[in-house]
């Protein structure tokens, strides 16, 4: 039986739009690793520099420091401002990690208890603070029908992924969250033995990985739009990446670029 052609999606920034989630999940995260205490040092409501910075995030672990970084006054994102945290964000966080003493992986083993802890107290109240994109699932759905299989390619877990897709009721074959691997692994298996359509990401450095990864060279690649673009990710896009606007993403697969 021949396979069908693929359609690898990301998911935040992309399909869903969970920024109020995104905060009130680290904010929780936070707290919980360094107590009360700091709880009136992080505003219920979404933070400016929260919001300026996500673009820059790829785990969810680094919202989680983000808000620890937010209660540290002598800290460079509260003395220099986002902006300037933003130009070296990589590093930045990597000095913020040290000046906390903590590992990735504990930051976003809490986060994912956080989330857990919502979706068994308030499933309903979880699933509500997140919202797809207008027409994007309806969209992915019509591919889907059209004869392509859908994978979903995301830094979130699986678990939360596939409760907000089913709820969402959006059609998808395949699904892989952080516990898969980089996506550029995963995307490398999938070239193996699939035709890959289109990968459509919001994130133009994971773009440009993919166009510099000799096994994945002729992969169609997609920016959306839509997503956490940073101020500048739509510019001077390199060979091989286009733009997906809404209108264009309602055209037929084949007049995307």
């Amino acid at each position: 039986m021949t396979k069908k052609p693929l359609l690898i999606f990301d998911f935040d920034g992309v399909i869903i739009n969970g920024m109020n989630e995104y905060w009130t999940s680290s904010r929780q995260a936070c707290i919980n690793i360094l107590g009360q205490k700091i709880n009136k040092n992080l505003p219920q409501q979404l933070p400016k520099a929260f919001k300026y910075l996500r673009p820059w995030v790829q785990y969810g672990w680094e919202m989680v420091l983000i808000a620890a970084e937010l209660t540290r006054s002598d800290g460079y994102l509260i003395s220099e401002g986002f902006k300037k945290f933003s130009e070296n964000y990589y590093q930045q966080c990597i000095e913020a990690l040290d000046t906390w003493n903590w590992e990735p992986s504990k930051l976003q083993e809490e986060l994912d208890n956080v989330r857990r802890e919502h979706i068994n107290n308030d499933l309903k109240n979880w699933l509500n603070s997140h919202k797809p994109f207008p027409g994007i699932p309806h969209r992915i759905n019509q591919l889907h029908k059209q004869g392509n299989d859908i994978a979903v390619l995301t830094t979130k877990g699986a678990e939360f992924t596939h409760k907000l897709l089913t709820s969402f009721n959006i059609n998808f074959d395949l699904l892989y969250g952080h516990e898969s691997g980089s996506k550029i692994d995963v995307l490398i298996q999938l070239s193996e033995n699939r035709t890959i359509k289109g990968f459509v990401e919001d994130r133009r450095v994971t773009l440009e990985k993919v166009k510099n990864t000799s096994k994945l060279i002729s992969t169609p690649c997609f920016l959306a739009s839509w997503g956490y673009l940073k101020p500048n990710d739509s510019q001077n896009l390199p060979l091989g990446i286009s733009l997906l606007e809404p209108k264009t993403f309602a055209r037929p697969l084949a007049n995307w670029n």
